[in-house]
C-alpha cells in the first residue's frame, strides 16, 4: 500500500496525514539545496555565456545525513545513476514493524548539460583541430585522385603489364607487405604524415573532452514513479507499509487487524523520519 492511497481507514488516513507532511518537509528541503546559482561557461562556437546550476553534492551529502541517522532500518547505499543527459541521486530504506514493513524512497532526477571552460586553451584546441581537420580533408582528395594511378605504376613496374585493371587491384589488394609500402610512398610523396595528424587529432578531442564542464538543472516539484521512469526533472519520497506473510509481501491487507502497538510504532517510524530530513 502506497501512503497517500484513499482510504477510509482512519489509521490509513493518519498515516497518509504525516507522509504528507514528510513530502512537503522534503520537497522544501531539495528546494533549498537546489537554488540556482550562474556560472560562465563556453559554447560549442566559443561563445562565453552564463548558464544556471546547482550543485548536487549538497544533495548527496543530504542523503548520506538521513541513512546515517536511520537506526535500525535497513538502508542502500545512496547511489547516482546515469542515463545519457539525465542522471539521479537515490537511496531506500525499510523496516520490519511487526508483521508489517514499512519501505521508504527518496530521490532527485536532475538534466546535465555539458559546455567547455571559459579559458583561451578550448579556442586553441579547436583551432589545430580545425587546420588539421582542413589538411587531412584536402590531402586526402589528392591520395584518392592520384594513389589509383600511382598503384598501376608501381604493379607494372613489377611486371604486371599484361593483366587488366582489375586483375591488377587484385594483386594488391592481396598481398599486404607491398599495398604497406605503396600506401606509405604515396603518403611520403603528399608531404603529409596521416598518422601523425590522426594521433594529433585524437589528442586534442580528448584535451576538449577533459575541458568539458557539467551544468545540472532541475525543476523542484514532487513527482511519483511514472514521472521518474519517463525521465522527468524534480524530487519524489515514497513510503509504501505491506503485510508480510511466509516471506510474501501483500500490499492489500485488513488495517483494522492491525494490533495497537503495531500502529505505534509505525507512527514512530514516520515521525522519526520527519525529525531526522528537517
Amino acid at each position: 500500500m502506497r501512503l497517500g492511497a484513499r482510504s477510509q481507514n482512519e489509521f490509513i488516513q493518519l498515516l497518509n496525514k504525516k507522509n504528507e507532511e514528510i513530502q512537503k518537509s522534503f520537497l522544501a528541503k531539495i528546494s533549498d539545496m537546489t537554488k540556482m546559482i550562474d556560472v560562465k561557461v563556453m559554447l560549442g562556437d566559443s561563445t562565453v555565456s552564463e548558464q544556471k546550476t546547482f550543485d548536487p553534492k549538497l544533495v548527496m551529502d543530504y542523503f548520506q545525513d538521513i541513512s546515517k541517522n536511520l537506526k535500525n532500518w535497513s538502508i542502500q547505499d545512496v547511489t547516482i545513476s546515469n542515463n545519457e543527459d539525465i542522471r539521479r541521486i537515490f537511496m531506500k530504506f525499510e523496516i520490519m514493524e511487526g508483521n508489517y514493513l514499512i519501505s521508504g524512497h527518496v530521490s532527485i532526477q536532475f538534466h546535465v548539460l555539458l559546455y567547455y571552460k571559459p579559458i583561451q586553451r578550448v579556442i586553441d584546441c579547436q583551432k589545430e583541430l580545425s587546420t588539421i581537420i582542413d589538411i587531412t580533408k584536402n590531402k586526402e582528395q589528392e591520395f584518392s585522385d592520384n594513389s589509383d594511378q600511382f598503384v598501376l605504376d608501381k604493379l607494372k613496374e613489377m611486371g604486371y603489364k599484361d593483366f587488366d585493371h582489375q586483375k591488377l587491384f587484385e594483386v594488391f589488394y592481396e598481398n599486404d607487405e607491398f599495398r604497406e609500402k605503396v600506401f606509405a610512398e604515396i603518403e611520403k610523396q603528399s608531404g603529409v604524415d596521416f598518422q601523425k595528424l590522426s594521433e594529433k587529432k585524437t589528442q586534442l578531442f580528448n584535451e576538449l573532452d577533459s575541458l568539458l564542464v557539467e551544468t545540472y538543472q532541475i525543476t523542484p516539484v514532487l513527482i511519483d514513479d511514472s514521472k521518474l521512469v519517463t525521465g522527468e526533472e524534480g524530487c519524489l519520497c515514497t513510503f509504501d507499509l505491506e503485510f508480510v506473510k511466509n516471506n510474501t509481501r501483500e500490499g492489500l491487507f485488513d488495517p483494522r487487524k492491525m494490533s495497537d502497538s503495531t500502529k505505534e510504532n509505525i507512527i514512530k517510524r514516520l515521525d522519526e523520519f520527519a525529525n531526522i530530513i528537517i
